[in-house]
Order: structure tokens, then C-alpha cells, then sequence
């Protein structure tokens, strides 16, 4: 065998000894393929809407996020717990909401909120918030979605029953009284207020006070009115101090009389002297009327306007010739008061009866 062949077959084993390597090598790579499309997963990872899919040969959904290098952050959500066996011959699937900040406030206290939840209504049930019957949100509906940096605002809502009691006045009422003066008045039924109660709603929005709104009103207690009666007998004081009831008063000319014969025609012995037509005697407080005028029997006070003094209480008990319309005879015991008196203007009250107490007491019981 000769030198050229012998370095030829030197030259000729590195190169196959290379081959053979390489084949090997291209073997084993050919049959780790196989072998990790075997024992490999498959999950698609649903991240904030945004689909991938992975292929992993971790043995849990976790291993498979951090293999995609996927942070799951403290508040967001997954479908599946990160513990989650991988199954080789079934489809894997993981969905991730990922939780945003938002500005809640309530109860008087405004904090950051994450959330992953999709309305306004369900990160308030995460966040055990209940609202009352008369709550309402601010700005926000319930079923608002969520964006990132919302505001929601909670405005406690509370009503309350306020009751006020007012009183309701009295009415007075007056009524007349026939057997009273004028002037005099005297309370029969002293009278009482009522009371009133109204009620009003009070409305109160986190703790503070926005309206008042009148809601109703009842009567607790009538009122009970007062009664005042009035006396409606006409009167006045006389000069001598005697308050005087009439139930007429009448301007008159006054002239005077005696029983002397000048006046009546008369002497004494003569029948009927002394005597009026009425048949009573005639002294002072006897006068003479017109009955048109003045009826027979009539109690009489008469009064002399002025400082001079009242002739005082009579009875119209006689009637005379001249005696017409609103003239009125005065009877005096002596000529010289007739002479004194002359003529003059009086105010003669006719008397109620009710004087008739008084009226005795200033006249002879033959009068009556």
C-alpha cells in the first residue's frame, strides 16, 4: 500500500466521523420536536379583550403566564386560579380583566377603588355598599360602565318627620243682652285657644340639612270662642248719681203747674181738686203729657240740661188743654216754684221697667 493512499484514507475519517455527528445531532433535534408536540399545552390567554395564544410546557395556567411574561396584577381578575392544572389533549383557556383606579365617594369619604368590574352598580356590591331607599348617585347611573378614573359620588339621602304645634286663636263673639245697659258688657264663655299641629318633612343629604317641604296639618283641640254679651238698655247717670234704663229719651218744652185755681180752675172744697185725670193726687212728680205723645202711666224721669237740678224722677198722670205734641207740665206744690221754674228744655226719659225698683223709691206706693 503505497504513502498516497494511506494519507487519502487519514483525510477521509474526520470528515465522515463529521457527518455522522451532524446526523445525530439533526436526529435528535427531529425527534425533541416530536417529543415536545407531544407533551407541550396549548392556552389561549384572553388579556383585557386581546387574544394569544401559547404553547407551553408548563404543567400549570401560572407556569404558562409567566413563561408569555403576563403580570397578574392584586385586583385584577382571572377566570381559572393561577393553580390551575394545564390539560394536554383539551383546549386551555384564561381570561384577565384588568382592574382600573376609580374615585369613589361616600359617606362623607372619597377613596381610590380598583376594579375590574364592568358597571357602576357592581363595584359598589364588591365594596359592600348598600344604598338606602332614598340614596342617590351623583353624576353616575348604576349601570354606568366603568372607566378608568371615574368618579362616583353616593349622596345619603334621609327624611325626617318634624311636628310643630301652633295655637289657633279664639274668635270673640258678642252678643246682645236685653236686660244689660248700654255700655256694660260681661264675658259668659271666657274662651281658649285651640291647637294646631303641622308636620313637615326635613330633608337631609349627607347629614346636611336642604329642605323643608309642609306636608299636612290637623286639629288637636278646637278652640272654644270667647262669648261676650252686651247690654243694649239705653241709660245714663243722673245728676243725683242714679243710673237711669229707659226705652225712649225725647226733647221737650216744660212749663209748671200747681193746684192753684189759676192753673186749674179750681178751689179747695171743689170736687176733683187735687185730683189729676187719672185720679191720682196731684203733687210733685205728677206731670202732665199729651198721650199721643206720652202714654198715661208712663214712668217718667226728667232731666234739665245744664247745672240747674233735675226735676227727677214722674209719672205722666194727668193731661191738660194747652198740652200738645212735645210739651210737657211739670207739677210743683207752691206757686213760687211754679213762678221759679217758668218755661224750660228738658229731655224727659221714659223709663224701662226694669226701673221700676228705683222708680218706687222716689214715689208714694198710692202712684203705682
Amino acid at each position: 500500500m503505497s504513502g498516497l493512499y494511506l494519507q487519502y484514507i487519514r483525510r477521509a475519517l474526520p470528515l465522515r466521523r463529521m457527518a455522522l455527528l451532524l446526523l445525530i445531532v439533526v436526529l435528535a433535534v427531529a425527534s425533541g420536536v416530536a417529543l415536545y408536540g407531544r407533551l407541550s399545552k396549548e392556552i389561549r390567554i384572553i388579556d383585557n379583550g386581546k387574544s394569544i395564544a401559547v404553547r407551553t410546557m408548563g404543567a400549570s395556567v401560572g407556569q404558562a403566564l409567566d413563561q408569555a411574561g403576563i403580570a397578574i396584577g392584586q385586583y385584577d381578575y382571572m377566570s381559572v386560579p393561577k393553580d390551575t392544572p394545564l390539560k394536554p389533549d383539551l383546549p386551555n383557556e384564561v381570561t384577565i380583566k384588568r382592574a382600573i383606579p376609580v374615585f369613589l365617594t361616600v359617606d362623607g369619604e372619597t377613596r381610590t377603588v380598583m376594579s375590574y368590574r364592568d358597571t357602576v352598580q357592581e363595584l359598589l356590591q364588591d365594596n359592600g355598599i348598600t344604598l338606602g331607599p332614598l340614596d342617590r348617585f351623583e353624576g353616575v347611573s348604576p349601570d354606568d360602565p366603568l372607566t378608568e378614573e371615574l368618579e362616583i359620588r353616593v349622596v345619603r339621602v334621609e327624611e325626617r318627620i318634624l311636628t310643630q304645634e301652633e295655637q289657633i286663636p279664639y274668635q270673640v263673639l258678642e252678643q246682645p243682652n236685653n236686660v244689660m245697659n248700654e255700655g256694660e258688657s260681661q264675658i259668659v264663655v271666657e274662651g281658649e285657644n285651640g291647637i294646631r299641629e303641622k308636620r313637615y318633612k326635613l330633608t337631609y343629604e349627607d347629614g346636611e340639612y336642604v329642605k323643608r317641604e309642609f306636608i299636612g296639618e290637623s286639629i288637636i283641640k278646637e278652640p272654644v270662642n270667647r262669648v261676650v254679651e252686651y247690654g243694649t238698655v239705653p241709660n245714663f247717670i243722673t245728676s243725683r248719681g242714679d243710673r237711669v234704663r229707659y226705652s225712649k229719651a225725647l226733647k221737650m218744652r216744660a212749663t209748671a203747674y200747681t193746684n192753684s185755681f189759676e192753673d186749674t180752675g179750681k178751689n179747695p172744697g171743689d170736687p176733683g181738686y187735687g185730683i189729676t185725670y187719672t185720679g191720682m193726687t196731684a203733687r210733685t212728680g205728677i206731670v202732665a203729657v199729651d198721650p199721643k205723645v206720652i202714654p198715661l202711666g208712663s214712668k217718667l224721669y226728667i232731666e234739665v240740661p245744664g247745672s240747674a237740678p233735675d226735676y227727677g224722677f214722674a209719672i205722666a198722670g194727668d193731661i191738660g188743654s194747652a198740652i200738645k205734641g212735645n210739651l210737657i207740665d211739670l207739677f210743683f206744690n207752691t206757686t213760687e216754684e211754679v213762678r221759679r221754674w217758668g218755661v224750660r228744655n228738658v229731655v224727659v226719659y221714659i223709663l224701662n221697667e226694669q226701673n221700676d225698683d228705683r222708680w218706687k223709691q222716689n214715689h208714694n206706693p198710692c202712684d203705682w
